[in-house]
């Protein structure tokens, strides 16, 4: 706590690994599974978090001792405000453990989880608590630290859920709900701390513009990133149901006029002479109504009724086929 240079060097450092080296290093190796690690690490940060939580409420804000309108920064050596100076330290502490959220996705080669969001809000969180820290040990900018805690509770075990395999997927109905729980913590921090600037408190204005602007800052990150992913999705969802209903009835009108030409096909196909009914099937073979009639009793009355049937009948045969008899004349 006496340089901000080792936290500064170690955020850059964070970046320029799960920007440059860290891709690199696993662009020609097969992602890591990591299943059982991942398990662990997440029970462990909501462990963690819930620890966390409960000592920066029990230091004061969940006591009674603190004000939330105004707080003024505690100096002295009181057992409870060491308390909360040494929740802060851990608090701290914690921003350097969340940088394996972003290892575990870049050796899993999830790359589209290491977005620009990601990386700000990793990046920059342990430089703006040590500020914090190191001059502001308490007081009305541990609010921060409760409302994040709370809500890292929440998304770690998410996360945990997500670790532990598919068939957990139906509890994670509500991951939406998630995102709108952080933009809801920064809105209360906004309000928070900018309340400052109307009231008087002995609490450095400085630091309320700095816990302010960040909130402010995540605020729009968050929602940027909730209307590109849920809002886009729902418009996705939305198109692709019309897409799908437009082709549903264009395959059933194309289902009635298919239906409609067999109809008409059937109907030619089904030829009604005069000299008896001869029905053609769909496979091609023609069948006389019982044997066919001839007239006089054509000894070439089956080869005369096929090329009848074809249309093709020899002029030759079909004067005689065609003439009217006397004795059997069919109708």
């Amino acid at each position: 706590m006496s340089s901000p240079f080792p936290t500064l060097a170690l955020c850059l450092g964070y970046v320029y690994l799960v920007k440059v080296l860290g891709p690199r290093l696993m662009e020609n190796r097969k992602p890591f599974q990591l299943r059982n690690t991942l398990i662990l690490y997440n029970f462990v940060q909501v462990v963690f978090s819930a620890w966390l939580f409960y000592e920066i409420g029990i230091s004061g804000w969940l006591t009674g001792h603190y004000n939330f309108r105004c707080q003024p920064v505690d100096y002295s050596n009181h057992p409870k405000t060491l308390r909360m100076v040494h929740a802060c330290w851990w608090y701290y502490f914690s921003k350097f453990t969340e940088f394996f959220d972003t290892f575990f996705f870049v050796m899993r080669k999830k790359t589209s989880q290491v977005s620009t969001l990601h990386v700000i809000h990793h990046g920059c969180m342990p430089m703006s608590v040590w500020f914090g820290v190191k001059f502001t040990p308490g007081g009305h900018s541990t609010f921060f630290g409760l409302l994040n805690t709370f809500v890292h509770i929440v998304m770690y075990t998410y996360y945990l859920f997500t670790a532990l395999g598919p068939q957990f997927q139906k509890y994670l109905w509500w991951k939406k709900y998630l995102t709108s729980l952080q933009m809801i913590q920064f809105v209360a921090i906004m309000v928070h701390a900018f309340q400052l600037l109307f009231i008087d408190c002995n609490y450095p204005k400085a630091f309320v513009w700095w816990i302010g602007m960040h909130a402010v800052m995540f605020f729009f990150l968050f929602n940027e990133f909730y209307q590109s992913t849920y809002k886009a999705n729902k418009l996705r969802k939305a198109a692709a149901a019309e897409a799908k209903r437009l082709a549903a009835e264009e395959a059933k009108l194309q289902n009635g006029s298919a239906a409609s030409s067999n109809g008409s096909a059937i109907t030619a196909n089904g030829h009604h002479g005069k000299n008896g009914s001869v029905h053609h099937h769909s496979n091609g073979s023609a069948t006389s109504n019982g044997t066919s009639l001839l007239s006089n009793g054509v000894g070439n009355g089956n080869k005369a009724a096929d090329y009848y049937v074809r249309g093709d009948l020899p002029a030759e045969i079909e004067i005689t086929q065609r003439q009217p008899s006397s004795r059997n004349q069919v109708q």
